[in-house]
């Protein structure tokens, strides 16, 4: 018997747009919680209209949409309507937590904010994502994740002397915000007594994952700067140009270095002073940058990898996309899903589970990523919702 999931039995209503809200969401919906969308009559969660895929964004049913949010539930729901917001609140009363990423302020201003949702259920746990938290100079500042980025610091210290201030590649800083709010959901279900707002900064959450860095001014007064692909804290440490591409090699111990010297006939370099301890291979990274990519230079990154792992030095090739998931470290372990009869869909849909394995295997939902509304007649009937007042709710515009 198939032991059921940490979340089993917990029931979330998702209002939240884009990426950091249904991020969050994404990662309760395979731990077993029954996630339903409320989402926007007529266009949905603005993710929706958004994806390198115009046709799917033309059918609203865009490739950001898909990437997070199979299994869940949708159910089109007006928040301005008076009688839109009474089936909020009754939908609150069956539920254990609401995570919503508006502006701070918005809830409340629509009479559907944390005080008002908890005294309908004392023991929901309401949580609030936003870019800067609930209170604060910045509170009324719109943030998309490039702004955080910015503010943040990590643009900052992304790059090279050259290409610094540089955007980190993907929206790490909505992912962030989404798996930080996920762990204080999660943390907050365990509690003794159930109830609570929790108040996610996406600002504070990028900064708290930022430790090492920041952690070297606070403590040592050393300002975070941009490196490249340098590894600062050892040499040497980084991405070196070998035939075809880089290779990184992470040669962050004595014994490692050693090891490395000696397989690419660099056994001089041990008894060079410029290059004896960790202090000195890092205040001369450059020099011997430079000495180790002449001999890297006949080889490709993938078989430098193979044969520096296994001397004991870790390497690895510096992998597109593709790559790495053709690859069957990646392929082969469950971390892809694919939905074949998604609706409004032609052809099949392949997104990402979390990056976890419960006893052995990846934890996974049933359903694809659902059309705008599809689920409204079944939630709203929970609630004493029957045909006859769906259709009058639909014509009044309030699903």
């Amino acid at each position: 018997m198939t032991a059921p999931k940490p979340l089993t039995g917990i029931r979330v209503l998702d209002l939240t747009n884009v990426l950091a809200g249904p991020f969050a969401c994404h990662q309760l919906a395979h731990m077993g919680a029954e996630v339903i969308k409320v989402e926007a009559p007529g266009r949905g969660d603005l993710a929706r209209q958004l994806g390198a895929d115009p046709e799917l964004n033309k059918r609203n049913m865009g490739v950001s949409f898909l990437a997070q949010n199979a299994g869940k539930k949708s159910v089109a729901l007006n928040l301005k309507h008076p009688r839109g917001q009474e089936i909020l609140k009754a939908l609150v009363r069956g539920a254990d937590v609401l995570v919503e990423n508006f502006r701070p302020g918005v809830m409340d201003r629509l009479g559907l904010g944390p005080a008002v949702l908890r005294a309908e259920n004392p023991r929901l746990i309401y949580c609030a994502i936003s870019g800067f938290g609930q209170d604060g100079p910045w509170v009324d500042r719109p943030a998309y994740d490039q702004i955080v980025q910015g503010l943040s610091g990590v643009m900052s210290i992304t790059g090279d002397a050259d290409s610094a201030p540089l955007r980190v590649g993907y929206p790490i800083a909505d992912t962030i915000g989404g798996l930080t709010a996920a762990m204080a959901i999660a943390s907050a279900l365990n509690a003794p007594e159930r109830g609570c707002v929790i108040d996610v900064s996406m600002l504070e959450a990028v900064l708290a994952t930022m430790g090492w860095a920041v952690s070297n001014y606070l403590i040592a007064g050393v300002e975070p700067g941009a490196h490249g692909n340098e590894n600062t804290t050892s040499a040497p440490s980084g991405a070196f140009q070998c035939k075809g591409g880089l290779v990184n090699i992470a040669a962050n111990k004595d014994e490692q270095w050693k090891i490395l010297a000696r397989h690419l006939g660099l056994a001089a370099l041990l008894d060079d002073p410029e290059f004896a301890t960790r202090e000195d291979r890092k205040r001369n990274r450059f020099a011997l940058r430079t000495l180790i990519e002449a001999r890297l230079a006949d080889k490709a990154p993938q078989d430098w990898a193979r044969e520096l792992n296994a001397l004991g030095v870790p390497a690895g090739a510096v992998m597109s996309v593709p790559e790495v998931l053709a690859h069957p470290q990646v392929a082969d372990r469950g971390l892809v899903a694919a939905f074949e009869d998604v609706p409004g869909i032609d052809r099949p849909v392949r997104v990402l589970r979390p990056g976890v394995k419960l006893d052995g295997a990846a934890p996974a939902v049933d359903a694809g990523p659902p059309v705008l509304g599809a689920d409204a007649a079944g939630v709203l009937g929970e609630i004493g919702i029957g045909a006859e007042e769906l259709a009058a709710l639909a014509e009044e515009g309030v699903i």
